[in-house]
């Protein structure tokens, strides 16, 4: 199935990339999009993080989710998603709501590269501070409500990022942390709109998702 990705990127690249280990936090709008191109993109050994179940709100932005599996676990279908795809990938997934004090135990299996698509602000920051001590590469998502227009996403670092809510947030508090460290994210420089609640087309966090992955991708095959 992946005779076009190999006549692309080599073998030699496609074999790193089966064996790297990917953590995934979050499958929702963006993290859902991120979870199709690591299986479309030959990762092989992904684990992926969320408590929800699914919503009827949830079927305009999110990839796993469809008319018949309105309130099934987020997490169980994903992998249900990804092995549909590829039966022979190795996929886990753990149904928690994910908290700062969870991390030391999942960190500590030694992933190569986290994709941070969850919208906990304290674990997002968490993330960041412990990328200074493990050994991993973190990509984390920012904020893709209220936004309409995918051109206006990018990859960049933190310190770059501009109308973006979530990441002026966490600027702050990485700043108040002594944290130097360049921290990449996703993020969009488009103006959130005007209006009371969290609204969301799939345009901008389909797109953000994709993003993610691409970062991971390409920093493998630069190397």
């Amino acid at each position: 199935m992946f005779d076009r990705l190999i006549s692309l990127i080599g073998n030699d690249n496609f074999n790193i990339i089966q064996n790297k280990k990917i953590l995934l936090i979050g499958v929702g709008g963006v993290g859902s999009y991120a979870l199709e191109a690591l299986v479309r993109n030959g990762f092989m050994h992904i684990t992926v993080i969320d408590y929800d179940k699914i919503d009827i709100s949830n079927l305009n932005r999110q990839i796993i989710t469809n008319s018949n599996n309105i309130g099934h676990s987020k997490t169980i279908e994903a992998i249900l998603r990804a092995k549909s795809i590829n039966p022979h990938i190795e996929i886990d997934g753990i149904e928690k709501k994910l908290s700062k004090d969870d991390l030391e135990s999942i960190l500590k299996l030694e992933y190569d590269y986290i994709i941070d698509a969850c919208d906990d602000i304290s674990v997002k920051f968490a993330l960041m501070e412990a990328s200074l001590h493990y050994n991993y590469k973190l990509i984390s998502s920012m904020g893709t409500a209220k936004k309409l227009d995918p051109t206006k996403l990018s990859i960049t670092t933190l310190d770059k990022t501009n109308n973006d809510p979530l990441a002026r947030i966490l600027r702050k508090k990485v700043k108040d942390a002594g944290i130097n460290k360049k921290l990449m994210v996703v993020s969009s420089d488009e103006v959130p709109k005007d209006i009371d609640t969290l609204g969301t087309a799939n345009l901008v966090p389909s797109v953000a998702g994709l993003l993610c992955v691409s970062y991971i991708f390409n920093d493998i095959i630069k190397k």
